[in-house]
């Protein structure tokens, strides 16, 4: 029963125990008597049979069940959902790293649809959609009152055809209406680059699919000699629990990664750390901002009670509860918010997110171009010998190298500097 269930569960936030089905049952044990459960449930049976015998247009039993489950779930909470048979195809899809669509990750804040984060070098990252953008309307529907699940559907298409967002910023005062063109969305979760002057690995992680952990593995092992680590989470709307525990494993080597609780004590989880798995003990520094979601906030903030790594950028995005996927039959499933995260110091990000150890916002860094510092009495002759020095030099073109950081790639991302320098501080520490 237990390896046919991990089966089911495997591509999902979570894995749960055995006793998850029993107890969400009609009859789990409840506080409340069993005639007030046969009397809820009995005014919910005339309550579909008075919509089926009296409702102006002919709708079957099963329709009937399904917008009232899709309703049930909608009010949960933000998060929770019936999956239709699309629906549920669409989920496992995604957890697999290639799916069509936009290329977003959307949520509800305070009541309203709203971009978590675009992924990484889709169509909506190239048409500039931002974390924390509001989407009021997709093509001409609004999205007033509409699920999560209901806007997914309608954002995703066939690739190659258009749809047009309009949005609210904030710093913006008017709603902007953005045109994208849908594709066939592959995520490449993770990759490297080296900052060479400081032998430090950037690895990037896009979002949490199940081939996280192995390939940040590949890379740490690769680049054993570096000085440190700038693990970049920025605009990461999260994924797999298993790979969010098991990339902090990798950096840490005991004591509790996250834990989840619930209302049954039974499903309460300590993940811990296995000594074993740990690859290395570099100085750290961790990229966020309000595009971090749900594992993003969950490794960073690990990282950060551990005090393995600082944090630098904005504020995460605070989405702290564990939702599972438990299927109703082979082609339909709920997903069920059943637990919340907490970190190792016993801290919830559920609405409150992780605040960086450094806060700084997105920029460029300030600079100036270098000097030209001669003194007046050198100014014609100095000019003269540079001039003719430059008319005898050739001009080296260097090729542009996608696996390599450059100073320009560097002034223009202030947050990364920062990190950089964090680096640096760390491992002057570490060596005195």
């Amino acid at each position: 029963m237990k390896s046919k269930k991990l089966a089911l569960l495997g591509f999902v936030a979570t894995l749960v125990g055995s006793s998850l089905f029993v107890s969400t049952t009609l009859f789990a044990k409840s506080h409340e008597s069993e005639s007030s459960r046969l009397a809820a449930l009995a005014k919910y049976t005339r309550v579909v049979g008075t919509i089926e015998k009296y409702y102006v247009d002919d709708i079957n039993i099963t329709t009937i069940i399904n917008k009232s489950i899709d309703g049930l779930m909608s009010n949960l909470d933000a998060h929770s959902s019936f999956l239709d048979k699309k629906g549920f195809k669409n989920m496992k899809i995604q957890t697999d790293g290639e799916f069509g669509g936009l290329g977003i990750t959307v949520g509800m804040r305070k009541g309203v649809l709203t971009i978590i984060s675009p992924i990484e070098g889709t169509p909506a990252d190239k048409a500039g959609v931002k974390a924390g953008d509001i989407i009021l309307k997709i093509d001409d529907l609004s999205t007033l009152n509409m699920t999560i699940d209901e806007a997914v559907s309608h954002m995703r298409g066939k690739p190659k055809t258009k749809i047009v967002l309009t949005i609210v910023r904030e710093g913006v005062s008017k709603p902007l209406k953005i045109k994208i063109i849908r594709d066939i969305i592959k995520i490449d979760s993770v990759y490297t680059k080296m900052i060479k002057k400081e032998n430090i690995l950037y690895l990037r992680v896009t979002s949490f699919d199940k081939k996280v952990v192995q390939k940040a593995k590949e890379a740490i092992l690769k680049h054993k000699g570096v000085k440190g680590i700038i693990l970049d989470l920025r605009n990461n709307p999260g994924g797999l629990l298993n790979q969010a525990v098991g990339l902090v494993n990798l950096f840490v080597k005991d004591g509790i990664i996250v834990s989840q609780k619930g209302r049954d004590k039974n499903e309460d989880i300590k993940y811990k750390a296995d000594p074993s798995k740990t690859l290395t003990s570099v100085p750290m520094a961790v990229l966020v901002n309000g595009g971090s979601a749900s594992a993003s906030e969950i490794v960073s903030g690990s990282l950060q009670d551990h005090k393995r790594a600082i944090i630098v950028g904005k504020k995460t995005f605070g989405k702290g509860s564990v939702q599972v996927i438990l299927p109703i039959n082979k082609d339909e499933a709920l997903r069920i918010t059943i637990a919340r995260y907490y970190l190792p110091s016993g801290r919830t990000i559920q609405a409150v997110g992780v605040v960086p150890d450094v806060i700084i916002s997105a920029g460029k860094v300030p600079h100036k171009a270098d000097a030209f510092g001669i003194k007046e009495r050198e100014l014609k002759k100095h000019l003269k010998a540079e001039l003719n020095k430059v008319s005898k030099k050739k001009v080296k073109i260097e090729k542009a190298d996608k696996n390599i950081i450059t100073k320009e790639d560097i002034l223009k991302d202030i947050q990364l500097k920062t990190a950089i320098d964090a680096i640096k501080i760390l491992s002057i520490a570490k060596e005195k």
